[in-house]
């Protein structure tokens, strides 16, 4: 029993190397791949953005598995932020300085908001508890979920697995509803919404 236990310890070691080998070499034929086109951030990158910038260096599995997505999925989404900037080379942790211009500056630009009509979901932007009693009550906002408790407008989230993963990540869930307030806020909302997430970038996460 030992000597079997011994030998799939052995393998399993091996394996691992190999996936990281694996994983090593694909990021650098992507990057290659890169060098002759210009980047584009995918909007679904940027919760991918903010989980490290909560939880630096998580590994790629633990990232596609908040959001719902293949570990390959999330090695691009990172190879995508870090030539974007937005994630400093090699150490999966925010550029902070660079993700809170592009956050408060960009952002509603790069990914503008599409809005549906009145749906059951999560509450977000100013619906959200984060913004609660700081920004004047409007009609309600919530992203499209089958398991949100909410009736509201409808906004499209950046990534369609946003509404579960909010429920795993308070933070995430935070930051997420933020960035919708500065996406369709008026000049105000945007404002009040921006200096909370510049705290929140700047002093509460490690």
């Amino acid at each position: 029993m030992f000597k079997r236990d011994r030998v799939g310890g052995d393998c399993l070691s091996h394996c691992q190397k190999l996936l990281s080998i694996f994983w090593k070499l694909e990021n650098t034929q992507l990057r290659r791949r890169q060098m002759d086109s210009q980047p584009v951030l995918r909007p679904a990158d940027i919760p991918l953005a903010l989980r490290l910038a909560s939880h630096p260096g998580e590994r790629y599995e633990d990232l596609g598995a908040i959001f719902g997505n293949s570990t390959s999925s999330a090695h691009r989404a990172v190879a995508r932020l870090e030539q974007s900037g937005l994630l400093l080379p090699g150490e999966r942790r925010a550029n902070r300085e660079a993700l809170k211009e592009f956050l408060v500056h960009g952002v509603r630009y790069a990914f503008p908001p599409v809005r549906g009509p009145e749906a059951r979901g999560v509450p977000t932007a100013w619906s959200a508890p984060v913004l609660q009693g700081v920004l004047p009550i409007g009609s309600t906002v919530v992203w499209p979920s089958g398991q949100g408790k909410v009736r509201g407008e409808a906004l499209v989230p950046l990534c369609k697995t946003v509404p579960a993963a909010v429920q795993r990540d308070p933070q995430l869930y935070e930051m997420l509803a933020l960035i919708e307030a500065i996406r369709i806020g008026q000049a105000r909302d945007r404002r009040m919404a921006a200096d909370l997430l510049r705290k929140r970038l700047s002093d509460e996460l490690p």
